[in-house]
């Protein structure tokens, strides 16, 4: 039985592409279709009645009609405008940051509704403003267990045996912690401290409600961050491309401190 060539869905529009004087290639997370595609006609003139449904990092209920190589949108109706992460700078960039990580991450139609929703949580939580480091190493952590590559933080990688509380190490190309024992034999690791390693677990077993009451220091919230993004890297084999942008604002507003 052949799918109706109409129909419509939930989605957060991640990603936009210019094409032409006037259209643009939509890049959607949804629900139930995973990552998907969608032409929007003439998306960009100033009389365009779509525009403001299908501005990124927004959330809205999108019609399209399915196409040879493509479908094109049709229709769509803001759920959410999430208007705070388009008017803030420094919260446009997490957000980017995170819809960058799902679209790197995600091959098309391929279902996965419990990350739809963590992006979703994640935009939700950004707008609010605050424990933004946190948020990001949450939601770090759980799209790389949503996506299979869930790093191995309760026994060390080599050896299998429990983590003691002493400095460890962490060794992306074995996809977790090694015990001080090991980590000579992998000499890309780097030291993991004991405070570290316990967030990391926090983070990665708890929901948000409860991991957002945690508080971290600077020089933690900077290990933590040194930790992912060293082994985002190596899995993606290049660098998060909204990285850059993100910690130029940071640089930007300590300076002015």
């Amino acid at each position: 039985m052949s799918s109706p060539r109409n129909y419509q869905t939930e989605a957060i529009i991640i990603k936009k592409t210019r094409l032409g004087e006037a259209d643009s290639i939509l890049t959607l997370y949804t629900p139930e279709l995973g990552k998907i595609q969608g032409f929007a006609r003439s998306l960009r003139k100033p009389k365009s009645k779509l525009a403001g449904h299908l501005e990124l990092l927004t959330h809205s209920q999108v019609s399209l009609a399915r196409g040879r190589n493509l479908d094109t949108i049709t229709g769509s109706q803001t759920i959410t405008s999430f208007l705070p992460l388009k008017t803030d700078l420094t919260l446009t960039s997490y957000a980017l940051y995170a819809t960058e990580l799902v679209n790197q991450f995600t091959a098309d139609h391929v279902e996965n509704c419990p990350l739809f929703h963590l992006l979703l949580e994640t935009m939700e939580q950004l707008c609010s403003g605050s424990n933004l480091e946190l948020l990001l190493r949450y939601f770090e952590l759980h799209l790389l267990d949503e996506v299979g590559y869930r790093p191995q933080l309760q026994q060390c990688v080599i050896c299998h045996q429990p983590l003691e509380p002493v400095i460890n190490a962490f060794c992306s190309s074995a996809g977790g912690v090694t015990c001080p024992g090991c980590r000579a034999s992998q000499p890309s690791s780097y030291p993991i401290s004991v405070n570290t390693l316990k967030v990391l677990r926090f983070l990665q077993d708890n929901n948000y409600d409860t991991v957002s009451k945690l508080k971290m220091d600077q020089p933690l919230s900077r290990e933590l961050e040194t930790v992912m993004r060293g082994y985002l890297k190596f899995l993606l084999e290049r660098e998060v491309k909204s990285v850059a942008w993100l910690d130029d604002l940071r640089g930007s507003t300590n300076s002015l401190e």
